[in-house]
């Protein structure tokens, strides 16, 4: 992404790539129409597994934060869970109609399903429905913005914040003057940002305050591609931010630093006592004289035990 390069192309689908998702920066897991997971290793890009993961096709996959489990849904109208550890399916559940939208909370306390414009609450534990939000578009798009808050995004041009406990809108805004495609939410510098697509061809980012989730995101800034948008990635630079985030680690610490020469610089010019101006002739005394002073010293001694 530095320098804009191509690496190739992935060839071992067959048919329409559906969903991608990364764990980490050396593992990437695929989905396809021809009902396939496939494990890839990033460092080499060489497929490390190919699952048939569905009768139909696959229409998304969410990948656990611990990265030993994988969730996803297909045409099938199943919900499968996936052991990424030995590769192997580890459960699956028969749903009433296909799903379209799969994803884990942060905490992987919880995963929610879409089917058109109801979203299904899970629990981990339990693998039960715990809530369900209906809105009344179809949904093409969510996400997670804090464990128990999610952004939803349907076929009109407004962002709902539901909480997940209560299935209650706790938030709803008016972000594009057309459909909205897709949502990405990143946390920088303590400031939670969301960034929106819509088929109006805008690009959007806007400044979300979780203490202040029921208020309306203010805008960051926007632009115009001029294209009619369906799906959006945010690439984040994470050096620049590991060299930003020393840099002022670098700075705080050399401002304390200065704060302490110039406190122990006022304690000496404050010392004026008699003990003080002995240690200042002492340091004065060359290393040659201290040396000579010591037999000296000695000397003296020994003649007045003599005497």
């Amino acid at each position: 992404m530095k320098k804009k390069v191509e690496h190739g192309a992935l060839l071992q689908h067959n048919g329409t790539i559906t969903c991608l998702e990364f764990y980490g920066t050396a593992h990437l897991l695929s989905g396809a129409e021809d009902g396939l997971i496939c494990i890839w290793n990033t460092k080499r890009w060489e497929c490390l597994k190919s699952i048939k993961a569905h009768k139909g096709q696959v229409t998304s996959l969410s990948i656990h934060p611990s990265g030993k489990l994988a969730l996803s849904v297909g045409t099938d109208k199943t919900l499968r869970t996936w052991n990424l550890v030995e590769g192997r399916s580890a459960f699956i559940k028969n749903l009433k109609q296909n799903a379209h939208i799969i994803k884990w909370s942060p905490d992987g306390e919880r995963y929610v399903t879409v089917i058109t414009n109801k979203v299904d609450i899970y629990k981990l534990d339990t693998a039960s429905i715990t809530g369900t939000i209906t809105t009344e578009k179809r949904i093409s798009s969510l996400r997670f913005i804090t464990d128990s808050v999610l952004a939803i995004a349907g076929d009109d041009e407004i962002i709902r914040f539901y909480s997940c406990d209560s299935q209650k809108c706790l938030c709803e805004f008016k972000a594009h003057e057309n459909r909205i495609k897709d949502i990405y939410s990143f946390e920088r510098e303590g400031q939670h940002v969301i960034v929106t697509a819509s088929s109006d061809g805008y690009i959007k980012m806007w400044n979300l305050d979780l203490n202040k989730i029921k208020d309306v995101p203010s805008l960051l800034c926007e632009v115009s591609t001029k294209a009619r948008l369906t799906c959006l990635a945010v690439w984040l630079d994470q050096a620049s931010e590991m060299k930003e985030n020393s840099e002022k680690a670098a700075t705080s610490s050399q401002a304390n630093e200065d704060e302490k020469l110039s406190t122990v610089k006022k304690k000496k010019g404050c010392l004026t006592d008699k003990s003080d101006k002995t240690a200042e002739r002492k340091r004065k005394i060359t290393p040659k004289k201290q040396k000579l002073e010591v037999p000296l010293q000695k000397k003296k001694k020994k003649r007045n035990s003599s005497a």
